[in-house]
């Protein structure tokens, strides 16, 4: 039995350490994990799409990314104007003060991202229209992936990829557990508060990093 790389883990932990933080795609996972809401779709979606980034990374398109500054103003415009509509969104569910979840887990009077095609596009976007992804991603992890000597840049990016499917998997499958906390719509009220906030921050930030305001 072939013995694990050390650079396995060593993309396991610096993946894990990025990818543990309070933001925009981790706080619709979490709210879509509480209600119990296509969860399968979205997890496999964000992991796709880490996956993806971190092979191009390890594989070199982080120097690429790097070069044309243009191609992350882009991104950023999209992801501000996305954050922005989705925390719109969120404030105007939280002053209906509509959703609740039943005592089976269900949810009651829920209309944000009931369909699969709604979850879907949402992580989709959360996921890609973000450029704090391609920098702790493409460069970062991908930078650090790529500088391992082979066989160790597989085996770093495998470590990655593992921290973010089972990231994503616990974050998004362990969220029902907070279910009984959410059995009334005023706790949904706050969350909704929060996670609003949070997406209008997020892009406030975002156009001010790139020196746009």
């Amino acid at each position: 039995m072939d013995v694990i790389h050390p650079a396995f883990f060593k993309g396991l932990l610096l993946c894990a350490s990025l990818i543990i933080a309070i933001g925009a795609q981790n706080a619709f996972v979490l709210r879509q994990g509480i209600l119990r809401s296509h969860i399968g779709i979205i997890v496999v979606v964000c992991s796709i799409c880490d996956i993806l980034l971190i092979s191009a990374g390890v594989a070199g398109m982080g120097e690429l990314v790097s070069k044309y500054p243009r191609f992350l103003t882009a991104v950023t415009w999209g992801g501000a104007t996305f954050l922005f509509w989705y925390g719109l969104r969120a404030w105007r569910a939280a002053f209906r003060g509509t959703v609740a979840l039943r005592v089976d887990g269900r949810n009651a009077g829920v209309a944000a991202d009931a369909h699969w095609s709604g979850a879907l596009r949402s992580a989709l976007m959360l996921s890609v229209l973000n450029p704090h992804v391609y920098l702790d991603t493409v460069i970062l992890l991908g930078g650090v992936g790529a500088s391992q000597s082979p066989p160790g840049n597989v085996w770093f990016a495998l470590g990655a990829m593992t921290a973010s499917v089972l990231w994503f998997n616990v974050l998004g499958y362990g969220a029902r557990l907070l279910g009984p906390l959410f059995a009334k719509p005023r706790a949904w009220q706050i969350l909704d508060g929060i996670v609003g906030t949070m997406m209008w921050t997020i892009a406030i930030g975002l156009v001010a990093q790139r020196g746009i305001l």
